[in-house]
């Protein structure tokens, strides 16, 4: 297996928390780097097989902390709210530093690859397109480049590239919360809107977290900083104010003085003067106009990372998308079926809602803050609504509210309980329907019913091909 080795704790002890695919893949780093690596996972298997790869096992809540030069927790566990990790405050009163497996590559990539860059991409949604979309691109222009992180590949697992090649990294709140020093050449923000306030403890933490990617920044590195949602635009201005020039914006709303922007349809970039067209964005492969943000933003880090503009140009509009972000899994009988499982909440649903016309909307899990009260604007958009799991009875009683003193309205929902049978009954409503869209975009986490999205979304498509076989499809 590839493997990025962490020299920087040779011949000193590690303790790695959480032992899943990111927590072995940095005890394998770190192992292979020479440091001693001390384990523990509250599940034995992962212990059994920490053990298998190498590392001791301690048991993390006895053992003495004064030795350790590093915690290294997997991005789950928890820092703040709603309580610190029991052994997260062991590590901190023993004064052992708590840093995630970002900082260790971040450390590694300044002491013995001073010639390859980093691109950083961070935002409540988009991230996973935006990331390969950007990765996608420097290749098409002739750079070495790949993606990782929290999309994919762990950063600890990725390969050594050649001078001049660039890491394309994704990054959650939980990991930039775990960095000290991560610096990235091109930083970008997509937007912020309400998630994982529950670990953050509030809105300003979770603000907070992402701010920091921007924070560590030296000032000859780049901030690309969408700047649509009010939180964004706030982050945008404390950026500029110290960082002028290196802070470049991008909206997707309305025309920039000095930026990327999009306007009637076409990017446009106004970073060094008068406005210069891009490209016309109805010729992308990526549909929906929350996909207009994700390639104005990697249009800019691209050209900022030195691609010609062009070239850049013409391979945003070719990125054929990743799965589970409105995907197309085929049509039955004049009916489309569309993946969108990673909407994982009601902005990211709003973002496939504004796509389609005639959808037959599978919705549910388990639910977010806030649940799918702003989703009202889509009402018109929404012929039936097939709801799953543990927020299905709530979501009903949402859909209830927006038609008050209303009997026999014409969007109406359907209790569902399990995928299965919301296919099932999503296929037999949308027949005859010749613009039907059946929808998977759940506005909810999947662990309910499913482990990830990935699951969720995987047996959505297992679903569909089911009924293609049994019903033909085109």
């Amino acid at each position: 297996m590839e493997m990025f080795p962490v020299t920087t704790f040779a011949g000193r002890t590690v303790a790695v928390l959480g032992l899943a695919k990111s927590g072995t893949s940095t005890l394998r780093a770190l192992r292979a780097g020479g440091a001693r690596v001390l384990a523990w996972d509250d599940a034995p298997p992962k212990r059994a097989m920490a053990e298998a790869e190498g590392a001791s096992i301690a048991d993390f809540y006895s053992m003495d902390w004064r030795n350790v030069a590093a915690l290294v927790p997997s991005p789950g566990v928890p820092l703040h709210a709603p309580m610190p990790h029991e052994a997260v405050l062991l590590a901190r009163a023993a004064g052992c530093e708590v840093v995630g497996d970002m900082e260790l590559f971040a450390r590694q990539q300044r002491a013995t690859a001073p010639l390859t860059r980093i691109a950083a991409i961070t935002g409540t949604n988009g991230k996973s397109t935006t990331t390969a979309m950007l990765a996608y691109v420097l290749r098409a222009c002739g750079c070495e480049a790949i993606e990782g992180g929290n999309l994919g590949t762990p950063v600890l697992d990725l390969p050594k590239l050649g001078d001049g090649g660039t890491y394309v990294l994704e990054l959650s709140s939980y990991q930039i919360d775990l960095t000290r020093t991560f610096a990235a050449d091109v930083a970008v923000l997509l937007n912020i809107t309400p998630d994982h306030i529950d670990r953050h403890g509030s809105m300003s933490g979770y603000v907070a977290a992402k701010e920091r990617l921007f924070l560590q920044q030296r000032p000859d590195q780049v901030a690309v900083v969408a700047v649509d949602d009010d939180e964004s635009r706030a982050m945008y201005e404390r950026i500029h104010a110290v960082r002028g020039k290196k802070a470049i914006p991008v909206s997707i709303e309305k025309g920039l003085g000095r930026g990327v922007f999009v306007q009637n349809f076409a990017l446009w970039d106004a970073r060094f003067g008068p406005k210069n067209f891009v490209a016309d964005l109805r010729k992308a492969r990526l549909i929906g106009v929350h996909n207009w943000q994700n390639i104005a933003v990697a249009y800019t880090a691209a050209v900022e990372l030195g691609c010609d503009a062009k070239v850049a140009a013409q391979a945003l509009l070719t990125f054929p998308g990743l799965p589970h972000r409105i995907e197309d899994v085929g049509t039955i009988d004049g009916v489309r079926f569309v993946n969108d499982s990673k909407a994982t909440n009601a902005d990211a649903a709003a973002r496939a809602l504004a796509c389609f016309g005639h959808v037959y909307w599978i919705a549910g899990g388990r639910p977010k803050e806030g649940g799918i009260e702003s989703l009202k604007r889509y009402d018109s958009h929404i012929r039936r609504s097939f709801l799953i799991g543990e927020a299905a009875a709530a979501f009903g009683a949402t859909i209830d509210s927006w038609h008050p003193g209303r009997q026999g309205h014409e969007h109406r929902y359907d209790l569902c309980g399990a995928l299965q049978q919301a296919v099932s009954d999503a296929f037999a409503a949308a027949r005859g329907d010749d613009k039907a869209v059946v929808l998977l975009s759940p506005a909810c986490a999947s662990f309910d019913q499913f482990s990830n999205f990935e699951e969720r979304g995987n047996a959505f498509r297992q679903l569909v091909a089911d009924l293609k076989a049994t019903e033909g499809a085109t």
